[in-house]
């Protein structure tokens, strides 16, 4: 596991979804001592956490800027 991501407030969407999937992919080959899976996990649901919030903060985005176009009246 990267221990890049130490501040995860500094991710990217692209930065956050690529290590949850090594994650995820540590978890599905088995084999991890259990206080490394529960480590993996925790990362995975921050980084789960993080991934969420860009994609809402970009469909409120799109939704502020459909508000803006739409004709009004």
């Amino acid at each position: 596991m990267s221990n890049t991501a130490a501040t995860t407030d500094d991710l990217s969407y692209e930065q956050a979804r690529e290590e949850l999937m090594r994650v995820v992919q540590r978890l599905e080959s088995g084999g991890v001592p259990l206080d490394e899976s529960l480590a993996l996990w925790e990362r995975g649901e921050q980084l789960a956490t993080i991934c969420q919030q860009w994609l809402d903060g970009a469909k409120a985005k799109i939704e502020a800027a459909r508000e803006k176009q739409a004709p009004s009246g």
